[in-house]
């Protein structure tokens, strides 16, 4: 009878027991369902007023709360000036300008969070009272957000996955599931393309948070009490049926703007895009993740449209689309009268100021001229697609021994003839800023301000800056939207901006034609090319495309020009907004 009682008393007490487990699971469950948020903002320290004040031979610098002296250096035509703020916070680099008192340069804030490289943004310092210069300093803002919604599935696992709208780190980070273990949160999926599932971190729970270690920093996530509004939403968790309004005027971008009725687009197909596709809530890592949306026609800026937080004066990072702009810079220091053409060799115009004797060069090399950097067509051993590629945009960031990125990429063995065949390459784009560099003598980014930014009217803008403090033009300039699709309607001008010449005609006319074949593509001078079936024919688009879904097309035949920019990075999905959303919603919808 006793042990009879005994197994009684232990089955309760393990029918109890199991009863508990069952319970916390639930209540487990409902906790972690819903939307985690983190996100990270670090700084920069240093930005707002910049005050340059003059004292006989020194210059008196006013910044973020530091004050400073350096010496002052002169010269006839300009006065040079830099200095770097204590503690390596950033540094700026400019020159006064006699005839105009006016100081131009630009500002380096350090390395990033987003992507560890340091940026260049521009500063113009205007006279106050004769006494002293003031300009603003408006550096990137340095920050890194995640997105974790939870759900339960039919077989009560808990399905998850991140979003990471800075850097698309969820693609990376592929996960599947979240699983309670003790005090931790298991986030288990697999990495970028290696299909073996694995527990990806191990978050810390505790208060009903969660604390992440992502790429050696620390977030914390919190679940959202209300996440109607919450940015992981194009617009909201339940947006309103999309309507249309026309883009501000703003006299200072110089866009002229207009409506889509004006230049015959239909409003009703435009709304269906957004409500069908971009305005839809993502159900996993595989669906769109559209940042922005902006539409010209004959010449006027007719829709802009933001998601996820994004806004017009929100810099966004290009990716290799702004590897055109590479080409697009070649073109202007060709035509601003800088002694360098297409045909310029490539080695010896770099070597010419040094000692290098360009006789030891190989003699292959020597070939190499900038038309076949800016065509990717070098023959250098430099391939973006192959891994094992000593030139690989990847194999050459990561590695230490050569931080000059230009000096490696010239130390490349050759693999074919110049001008043999177009292969992707990365490093070869870059090394264009050093051919113009040289030729002009001046520095890249006082070309890019002068030849590009000044008469394109753009005034923000951020040019990562390579381990030897050169700007890198493989990919990765973060620009606004308005400004960034400017340089795809200087190609359907002919070269042009609001009647101000950049590039030539013939040379506008070249980088859009497909010179070269390349994935299957067109390739010209930094621009790819492709076609569309459009009524009764086929319509040929030029356009430039970064990782990610970073595009900016223009159609001349149709004087249209579209400009997509997402946060699809390292996933095939980004590549909808090319091969989908423009023959199957935009060109549909001109009339």
């Amino acid at each position: 009878m006793k042990i009879h009682l005994y197994r009684l008393k232990f089955f309760i007490l393990c029918l109890m027991t199991f009863t508990l487990h069952i319970c916390q699971s639930k209540n487990n469950t409902s906790e972690l369902t819903g939307m985690w948020e983190g996100k990270r903002i670090a700084g920069p320290e240093i930005q707002g007023d910049l005050l340059i004040s003059r004292d006989n031979d020194r210059w008196l610098i006013d910044v973020s709360g530091f004050k400073f002296n350096i010496p002052y250096q002169n010269s006839r035509k300009n006065s040079e000036l830099s200095f770097t703020v204590p503690g390596n916070r950033g540094s700026f680099s400019g020159t006064l300008n006699h005839k105009s008192n006016l100081i131009s340069g630009h500002w380096y804030q350090p390395g990033t969070l987003n992507n560890g490289m340091p940026h260049a943004s521009p500063v113009i310092l205007t006279p106050e009272n004769g006494r002293f210069w003031r300009g603003k300093i408006v550096p990137l803002l340095d920050e890194f957000s995640l997105f974790l919604p939870v759900w339960k599935r039919q077989d009560g696992s808990l399905g998850a996955f991140l979003r990471n709208p800075d850097r698309g780190f969820g693609t990376f980070l592929n996960i599947d599931r979240v699983e309670r273990v003790d005090d931790s949160i298991h986030w288990i999926g697999h990495w970028f393309r290696n299909s073996e599932e694995r527990v990806l971190a191990q978050a810390q729970y505790q208060n009903k948070s969660m604390s992440v270690n992502i790429r050696g920093n620390l977030y914390e996530m919190h679940k959202s009490t209300d996440d109607s509004q919450s940015h992981f939403y194009a617009r909201g968790k339940f947006p309103r049926p999309y309507q249309y309004a026309p883009p501000p005027f703003i006299s200072e971008d110089g866009w002229p703007v207009g409506t889509l009725s004006e230049v015959q687009i239909d409003e009703q197909l435009i709304a269906k895009l957004v409500d069908e596709v971009i305005l839809k809530t993502a159900d996993s890592i595989d669906d769109p993740y559209i940042h922005s949306m902006l539409i010209a026609r004959s010449g006027k800026l007719v829709l802009e449209e933001y998601f996820h937080g994004f806004h017009r004066n929100k810099a966004h990072d290009t990716r290799s689309a702004s590897k055109s702009l590479a080409a697009v810079l070649a073109g202007a220091v060709i035509h601003s009268g800088t002694p360098v053409k297409l045909n310029s060799p490539v080695f010896e115009t770099i070597l010419a100021k040094t000692e290098t004797n360009t006789s030891s060069v190989d003699s292959n090399k020597q070939k190499i001229n900038l038309e076949h950097l800016i065509s990717m067509s070098s023959g250098l051993e430099c391939d973006d697609g192959n891994s094992s590629s000593k030139g690989n945009e990847n194999t050459m960031q990561s590695q230490d021994e050569q931080p000059d990125w230009y000096r490696y990429t010239m130390d490349l063995d050759m693999t074919r003839e110049p001008g043999e065949k177009a292969v992707y390459c990365s490093a070869g784009m870059n090394l264009t800023g050093a051919v113009l560099a040289a030729a002009s003598g001046s520095k890249l980014e006082e070309l890019f301000m002068q030849l590009i930014a000044k008469p394109l009217q753009v005034n923000h803008y951020y040019l990562n800056i390579s381990p030897s403090g050169h700007p890198y033009l493989g990919g990765g300039i973060y620009w606004q939207p308005r400004d960034f699709m400017k340089l795809g309607q200087v190609m359907l001008n002919g070269g042009t901006w609001n009647t101000q010449r950049i590039v030539s005609e013939e040379f506008a006319k070249k980088s859009i034609s497909p010179i070269y074949q390349m994935r299957n593509k067109g390739y010209g001078y930094g621009w790819w090319s492709t076609q569309y079936p459009y009524l009764n024919r086929k319509v040929t688009a030029f356009y430039a495309a970064g990782n990610g879904g970073q595009i900016v097309m223009g159609i001349p035949e149709l004087e249209l020009l579209i400009a997509f920019y997402a946060g699809n990075y390292s996933h095939q999905v980004g590549r909808k907004i090319q091969e989908e959303f423009v023959p199957m919603y935009i060109l549909p919808a001109l009339k």
